[in-house]
């Protein structure tokens, strides 16, 4: 004798009617191809979002294992990139018909990328936190890259504080009858003569973009690029002397308060033609106070991102 298994989310109807923004599955692991552009398509080990909204208000609630399905399905038979983002929400969409007309879905997961040092060429690998988000609501489709990328802040006040400190030392250490170029250069070189080191601190630089509809292959490394030259200061991975003696430069050399840095940022995401919107948030870590320095600004488009 055959028997025929129920189906709940079918045939019987919500215990109280109404409709739903959001229904679905979070934090799905499974190994995802991804395409990004100029790199080779990678295998990453994500975390994955799935939704679609419960338009019927009768209905018991929508069939996940459809959902998942359709990811098992990028997973092990396809790449991740825009158009197949995009087609994954119309299938989201498509196998719920009768139930849903909206679409959400969320990879998470960190990206390495091989990074050279800063004067010795020497190369390691430094990972990226991404967020690429799929979104069809009200007719409208949005796909959004996010990610982290990590940097050194230096403070300009105490920079200056510093300086300051380091003159006086120097006052009164010399006078003007003892002005002799190779004593003032040994003692430069001691603890006595720099008396005192501005704080900095590890900082984080969040970006999120929506991507033009041109876009195929995600430009993950062209973002990380892009934030890196601008702010001056990445974090390193592989380091010899030599390369901490640039970084320690090019911290002296790139003074930033939070402030500087987000008008940095902003300035360069604006000249880039690849991203509708963009927000950005930028973390100074401090090692002065107990509470972080924060900005935070968008490209400042009508609908588009808010602060």
């Amino acid at each position: 004798m055959t028997t025929t298994m129920p189906d709940i989310a079918n045939h019987t109807t919500a215990q109280t009617e109404g409709t739903l923004d959001w229904v679905g599955m979070s934090n799905i692991e499974m190994p995802i191809m991804v395409a990004s552009k100029g790199e080779n398509e990678r295998m990453v080990s994500a975390h994955v979002d799935a939704f679609v909204n419960l338009k019927e208000a009768q209905a018991k609630g929508i069939h996940m294992s459809r959902l998942y399905l359709l990811l098992d399905e990028l997973s092990t038979n396809n790449v991740l990139n825009y158009q197949s983002l995009v087609s994954l929400l119309d299938g989201f969409i498509s196998s719920h018909s009768d139930l849903s007309d909206q679409a959400k879905v969320v990879f998470s997961f960190e990206y390495h990328l091989r990074r050279k040092s800063l004067v010795s060429g020497k190369e390691g690998w430094k990972a990226y936190p991404i967020i690429l988000t799929g979104h069809f609501n009200q007719g409208k489709l949005a796909i959004e890259m996010a990610i982290d990328v990590r940097y050194s802040s230096t403070c300009p006040c105490s920079a200056a504080l510093a300086r300051q400190l380091i003159q006086q030392a120097f006052q009164q250490k010399f006078d003007a009858k003892n002005l002799d170029l190779d004593t003032i250069y040994e003692w430069l070189g001691t603890t006595e003569g720099i008396v005192a080191t501005p704080h900095s601190q590890r900082s984080v630089a969040e970006v999120k973009v929506k991507l033009n509809n041109n876009v195929n292959d995600f430009p993950i490394t062209d973002l990380v690029d892009l934030i890196e030259s601008s702010l001056q200061t990445p974090v390193q991975a592989a380091v010899k002397r030599e390369d901490e003696q640039e970084f320690a430069r090019l911290n002296g050399q790139n003074l930033m308060f939070c402030e500087d840095a987000a008008r940095r940022l902003q300035y360069s995401m604006n000249q880039a033609q690849e991203y509708d919107d963009f927000w950005l948030k930028i973390n100074h870590l401090e090692s002065l106070h107990a509470h972080d320095a924060v900005s935070v600004t968008t490209k400042g488009i009508n609908d588009g991102y808010q602060p």
